[in-house]
């Protein structure tokens, strides 16, 4: 066993027993390059990454190339997931050099952690125009002893450019206006696939953050195509082979257009972002399917990611039993004789098995990815068939198929607890609830917002980033406090409990207290007291997660908006201004800042219900506002029999029931209507 069995990290486990001498990424690591005289092998993965796994069994697992790296290199690896600052850093160089980047991430460096050599997939030995481990280590060897002034004339350069690269900052043009949203909207306009939903060609990545801009590009021009645009890509997904028919939940992406054939792994943060998509779908246009699909993605989460405490793990692999897919897939014969005859014949139609199979990406033929071929409600209409009842069959199969599929090798689950992550999930749960009412929701998420709430947080009141086993590791990062402050803020307007009003209020001024650019404006990724790394990276743009930043300035408007803190007001605008460049000349990577600049462009909706939270009407006034897509709102329960708690004296100022029955005040902008004593009226007002 190597050091990395001291970690806590599942992915540096996973690499404890290797041959390869690595170090996990320590001060320690680069003392020993400098006295060794030797450069740094940098490899960045996850647990849950295929070709991670794949360039392990080709190179780190093999006694020749292991040797040939403990001659040559001091060897560190990390975890992507519990050191995003690292990953970022090298993501960007890999890209500033190749033109591209992705994991596994490869970098040579110098002692002095300056690269000068940045690849991802790495095989064995050379082949199809890529260097292999062997031969690579073996250049670098020589040159480290031949060629050292050149090497270390790279390295600065790339460097040099790298710091350059993150201080330049383009000047912003104008204020931020409704034309970004427009510019934004023709861009997804442009790269949508009308045949199969989605954006671009292949492989295709869920966007949540982007339908949920469509979706309120939709609410304030009622441009038809935008929510067209949602709803089919949505439905698309639904019925693809990227959703897990038989145990739900989504995997990581499709590799084709259609969304048939999935990379199989399964991200926590997926299911949380993909259910608040579809929520606010179902609230905008109600359509069953959605309605499904969130409340069993939730039960997949709650069944296969959670912990005993109730928080949630990290994710679930690609790979089952050395092979990617293979506890997904299935054969025509398995499923006849699991099922008897009419339904083997349901699901053979539906989830359009083959005999000679829909998946043949490194496995022998026969092999089927489930997915529905059919529209379940055309399906019904045009068999005569009740959707209800047909919707209980497809259970029913999926029953079965599910209690056969676990008894096989299952996928590895990554059972670190994340809490950005786990922020989103208590985020999408309080949705969830919002929309459907499904008090195990609520339930889940105060459940899990009280763990971390009550185990992630340090004695001086920070944020600690990454727990397992009963440790905590690693202080905070801007996503942490980002993420849980979103969570937050959802609980509040599902439970009205202020204290997780006022938690979030807490973490956003502590984000702007400890993460802010002071100088350009903007969120840095690393807090002000850690340790310098190569530069502080700064991430705008949206990934596979919105961005800190994007996160972030939704948190402060909606903030601003139930507290009327001017401060706050005057960071959405810093931040929006500091931006503004970079969402004009990119604005489809900059899809939840448009959301968050659209809430800040207003109007913004108040929404005061004063009486008594278990008053029949107080819930039936609940339920209109809940049920509704109203992006753009702040929402507050106010019981006048109870003291008014502090955070929310700004929305809750001259509001009160009327001897004790319940009123609804509505507010645009802060002008607001006469109060509606009845839910009919509320109903009128919202609309």
């Amino acid at each position: 066993m190597n050091r990395l069995s001291r970690e806590i990290s599942p992915y540096l486990l996973q690499h404890a027993s290797n041959p390869v001498d690595w170090y996990p990424w320590s001060p320690e690591a680069f003392t020993q390059a400098r006295k060794g005289d030797r450069p740094v092998f940098l490899s960045i993965g996850y647990s849950s990454c295929h070709w991670c796994h794949v360039m392990e069994r080709e190179c780190f697992a093999d006694d020749e190339v292991a040797a040939l790296m403990n001659e040559t290199f001091v060897s560190i690896k990390v975890d992507r997931e519990e050191m995003p600052h690292i990953d970022s850093i090298y993501l960007r160089v890999c890209q500033m050099m190749n033109g591209s980047a992705g994991w596994p991430l490869s970098i040579i460096m110098t002692p002095d952690k300056e690269p000068f050599f940045a690849a991802t997939y790495l095989p064995k030995h050379s082949r199809r125009g890529s260097i292999g481990m062997v031969e690579l280590t073996t250049l670098v060897r020589d040159a480290w002893t031949e060629k050292r002034s050149d090497i270390f004339g790279t390295a600065r350069e790339i460097s040099q450019l790298l710091k350059e690269a993150s201080r330049q900052q383009p000047a912003a043009t104008g204020e931020p206006s409704e034309d970004l949203l427009k510019k934004a909207f023709s861009h997804f306009s442009k790269s949508y696939d009308p045949a199969h939903g989605g954006f671009g060609t292949a492989p295709k990545f869920p966007q949540p953050h982007t339908f949920m801009f469509l979706l309120r590009y939709w609410k304030r021009t009622g441009d038809s195509r935008a929510l067209s645009m949602v709803e089919e890509t949505l439905s698309a997904m639904r019925r693809g082979g990227i959703y897990d028919q038989v145990g739900s939940g989504f995997h990581r992406y499709s590799t084709d257009r259609m969304w048939l054939v999935p990379h199989f792994e399964k991200m926590l943060y997926d299911q949380a972002l993909l259910c608040m998509a579809y929520t606010e779908a179902y609230q905008a246009v109600p359509n069953e399917t959605f309605r499904e699909t969130v409340e069993d993605t939730i039960g997949y989460v709650l069944r296969d990611m959670r912990s005993e405490e109730g928080a949630f793990f990290t994710s679930e692999d690609a790979d089952s039993a050395g092979e990617e897919g293979k506890f997904y897939l299935w054969r025509l014969d398995e499923i006849a004789a699991l099922l008897p005859e009419n339904d083997r014949d349901l699901a053979k139609t539906l989830f359009s098995i083959r005999e000679e199979g829909n998946f043949r990406e490194g496995m022998r033929g026969g092999f089927n990815i489930p997915y529905l071929d059919h529209d379940l409600d055309l399906y019904a209409r045009e068999h005569s068939m009740n959707r209800e009842d047909l919707v209980q069959r497809i259970r029913g199969i999926r029953q079965v198929l599910f209690a056969h599929r676990a008894r096989r090798t299952p996928p590895f689950k990554d059972d670190k607890i994340l809490t950005d992550w786990n922020g989103l999930m208590i985020a999408a749960l309080a949705k969830a609830f919002q929309a459907f009412g499904n008090p195990e929701h609520l339930s889940a998420a105060i459940t899990a917002a009280s763990f971390i709430l009550s185990h992630q947080v340090s004695p001086d009141g920070r944020l600690m980033h990454l727990y397992r086993e009963g440790i905590s590791s690693r202080p905070g990062f801007l996503d942490d406090y980002a993420f849980l402050a979103w969570g937050l803020i959802d609980l509040y307007e599902a439970s009205f409990n202020p204290s997780f009003l006022e938690k979030a209020s807490g973490l956003t001024k502590t984000t702007i207290e400890h993460f802010w650019d002071t100088d350009q404006g903007g969120f840095f990724l690393s807090p002000d007291d850690a340790e310098m790394e190569l530069l502080r990276p700064k991430e705008i743009h949206d990934g596979a997660v919105p961005s800190g930043n994007s996160v972030a300035l939704m948190n402060i408007v909606r903030l601003a908006g139930m507290t009327g803190d001017e401060e706050l007001s005057g960071i959405a605008r810093t931040l929006i201004t500091a931006s503004h460049a970079a969402i004009s000349s990119a604005p489809s990577t900059q899809a939840f800042l448009l959301s968050a600049l659209a809430f800040h462009l207003g109007p913004i909706h108040e929404i005061v219900i004063a009486g008594k939270r278990s008053d029949p009407e107080v819930c039936s006034m609940l339920r209109v506002v809940h049920e509704r897509f109203l992006p753009n709102k702040v929402l507050a329960v106010f019981d006048d029999e109870q003291p008014p708690h502090d955070i929310l004296s700004f929305l809750t100022r001259n509001r009160s029931s009327s001897g004790g029955r319940a009123m609804a005040s509505v507010c645009r902008d802060s002008v607001c209507s006469l109060p509606a004593a009845e839910t009919a009226t509320l109903v009128d007002l919202l609309s």
